[in-house]
């Protein structure tokens, strides 16, 4: 009885609670007055923990006639809330790893995949904090075209504008597959092409403490990193291939 008991207390039904589920079980259905006498419970004390077993599904308290009735449902309801709980943590598992890792000073890793997922990851980019906001990006013009098409490019473009965020972008002239986005204050936007010997083919944002990278159509995926380091690092990078890259 005492492993019984011990193993239950591990699934937190203990004490109170453990005396009247038994109690309830071994009469299977009973006035709220009888399981408590069962448990050598007053039924002031039983009250509140009954209905704590109510909400685990436990048992059930009906009425009838003037009577509360206390009914034991299936033990089963153990493994079946067990399942629940499991695949509520399997939910927000990501998330509390997110948590942890930012705690502990890691990076997070965001990865989607296929068209969808690469506007969710593009769409980020327009979370950028501060007074001034300006993104780094770098752009592949030619895998652009291709995902997430040069009309989701526009609208994201039109939205960076509406919220008031400046971008300084590289590109390089062997990507280009047309003569838009130019250097225009009144979009936003100051553009340097890359020096002819660098070939940028794969798009990047870099934004607070975010890393956002885009694929080319044939591995068709969205990244978003969120690391100090990492994005430190890229914003050097970035601004070492922008003093060697030209408005024109």
């Amino acid at each position: 009885m005492y492993d019984f008991q011990s193993k239950l207390s591990k699934l937190g039904i203990s004490g109170t609670l453990y005396r009247l589920y038994v109690a309830a079980i071994e009469l299977g259905e009973a006035p709220i007055s009888d399981v408590a006498t069962r448990a050598g419970l007053v039924r002031t004390t039983a009250y509140d923990a009954l209905s704590r077993l109510e909400e685990e599904g436990l048992v059930a308290i009906v009425k009838s006639g003037n009577k509360r009735i206390v009914v034991a449902e299936d033990p089963s309801v153990l493994l079946e809330r067990i399942e629940a709980r499991k695949q509520m943590l399997n939910d927000v598992m990501p998330e509390l790893r997110s948590l942890y890792n930012r705690a502990k000073g890691k990076p997070r890793i965001r990865y989607y995949e296929g068209r969808d997922g690469i506007l969710i990851a593009l769409k980020d980019t327009l979370t950028i904090k501060g007074a001034n906001p300006t993104l780094m990006g770098i752009l592949s013009m030619d895998e652009l075209r291709d995902v997430p098409g040069l009309e989701e490019m526009e609208q994201f473009i039109a939205s960076r504008i509406e919220k008031g965020i400046w971008l300084r972008v590289i590109r390089s002239r062997t990507k280009d597959v047309a003569s838009i986005w130019p250097s225009d204050p009144s979009d936003l936007r100051h553009l340097r092409f890359a020096p002819e010997n660098v070939l940028l083919s794969m798009t990047t944002f870099i934004y607070d403490d975010k890393v956002c990278l885009i694929s080319s159509m044939r591995e068709n995926y969205g990244m978003i990193i969120e690391s100090v380091e990492f994005a430190a690092m890229q914003r050097q990078l970035f601004e070492a291939l922008w003093a060697t890259s030209s408005d024109m």
